[in-house]
């Protein structure tokens, strides 16, 4: 029994230390699911740049090929050709041009986790303390003595010391 009752102790020192590396470790869940967030923003991100790029490479095309688009844009920046009259009407808002909104600039960010040097030192004072705890109930219970008050080993026949009739 007294053996079980040590290994208890270093079982839940080592219990102690698997806990805190799978919940708040390096290579934890916790560590897991920040980089599982990442993922989809990022992912969410790139999709959105590549629907603006596919937006102005159509644009892009346009303007490249397009007469009526590229006469459009030129009148948009004051531009007339040969024969047309030119009104300019005072008071109006200009007219607002597409502004193409990328989102931020996303930086890697490292999850914070516990390391690992700090998840066995907490698992090895839980041991210790559980052994500290049982060595003490044992000495508290007789179990272990300490000192020169040890109780007197009797081998071989026990003999009594009866009053005789």
């Amino acid at each position: 029994m007294k053996r079980a009752k040590y290994l208890a102790a270093v079982f839940l020192g080592t219990f102690v230390y698997v806990l805190l590396s799978m919940t708040f470790g390096q290579n934890s869940l916790y560590c897991y699911n920040k980089m599982e967030e990442q993922k989809r923003v990022i992912s969410r991100q790139t999709s959105d740049i590549q629907t603006i790029n596919s937006e102005l490479s159509l644009e892009l095309a346009a303007l490249q090929n397009d007469r009526a688009v590229i006469a459009s844009y030129a009148h948009k920046l004051d531009y007339v050709s040969d024969g047309e009259k030119l009104v300019k009407i005072t008071g109006l808002r200009p007219a607002q041009t597409t502004l193409y909104n990328t989102g931020t600039v996303l930086r890697h960010e490292e999850p914070e986790f516990i390391s690992e040097k700090i998840c066995k030192i907490a698992g090895t004072s839980f041991a210790l303390l559980f052994m500290l705890i049982f060595f003490l109930y044992d000495i508290s219970k007789g179990n272990i003595v300490i000192g020169k008050n040890k109780k007197p080993i009797v081998t071989g026949i026990p003999v009594y010391d009866v009053a005789q009739i």
